[in-house]
């Protein structure tokens, strides 16, 4: 009987029997709490509850897990706390001072605003006694131009004697006026001065300024008399003030 032979068995690979690996435990101490949460996570899934899904029983673990991790740093970091106080404490500052900026913006509009129609009533206020100074100027020419609407017959010094009275003066006003528009016409109601181009008894310069008296400005001399007593009368006041100046300076 011959010998057996040597059987070499290679030993086989044998499996360890996995270990019951028990999911890793992550506590947070929470400062000045006994409490403690803990979140078991195996191989990257939750234990499933019989109602959920496991995703997301881990998914609201892991939501719960932060907030009491953050909750436990806030109780254990007083300073941030306070540095949360101090944020809230500057944007309600700032807050303020935005306010307070706005209402006096609206308080510094409100000013202007009032200082412009104070401004616009005094212009209205002086545009209206501007109008009724020109009124009662033109009230007032007109009334002259009426007084003096009847006109006096006879030679050009004739008639300037009968206006004299339409003008408010007496008669001894008339050896004035005799002097002044002798030495500028001699009275003569077609005289033009060659140099200045001033024409008529008056000499009015233009001559055709003597059309606001009457459009025969150019030959009739009691157009051009009541002309150059208005003159007279809203320059100098009286035929012998106009004389007067016309000695002193030469003209009138």
């Amino acid at each position: 009987m011959s010998a057996p032979r040597n059987v070499h068995h290679r030993p086989g690979k044998h499996r360890k029997p996995a270990k019951h690996r028990k999911p890793p435990k992550r506590a947070v101490a929470v400062v000045g709490a006994t409490a403690v949460a803990t979140v078991a996570v195996a191989s990257g899934v939750a234990a499933a509850a019989p109602d959920r899904p496991a995703h997301q029983t881990t998914a609201r673990a892991k939501s719960v897990f932060s907030e009491e991790r953050a909750e436990a740093i806030a109780l254990a970091n007083p300073s941030s706390q306070l540095a949360t106080v101090r944020s809230r404490l500057a944007t309600m500052a700032l807050n303020k001072l935005a306010q307070e900026r706005r209402q006096e913006a609206a308080r510094q509009a409100a000013k202007r605003r009032a200082a412009a129609a104070k401004r616009a009533a005094e212009l209205a206020a002086q545009r209206a006694a501007q109008q009724a100074a020109q009124q009662a100027a033109q009230q007032q020419q007109s009334s002259s131009s009426s007084a003096g609407s009847v006109t006096p017959s006879g030679n050009p010094q004739q008639i300037a004697m009968g206006m004299l009275g339409s003008f408010g003066w007496s008669s001894d006003q008339f050896g004035c006026l005799q002097s002044l528009w002798n030495r500028e016409s001699g009275w003569n109601p077609t005289a033009e001065n060659p140099t200045s181009g001033a024409y008529g008894i008056p000499q009015a310069l233009p001559g055709d300024k003597m059309a606001s008296a009457g459009a025969d400005w150019q030959t009739n001399p009691a157009t051009q008399i009541r002309w150059g007593l208005g003159y007279i009368q809203q320059v100098y006041g009286s035929p012998c003030a106009a004389w007067s100046h016309e000695e002193a300076v030469g003209s009138y």
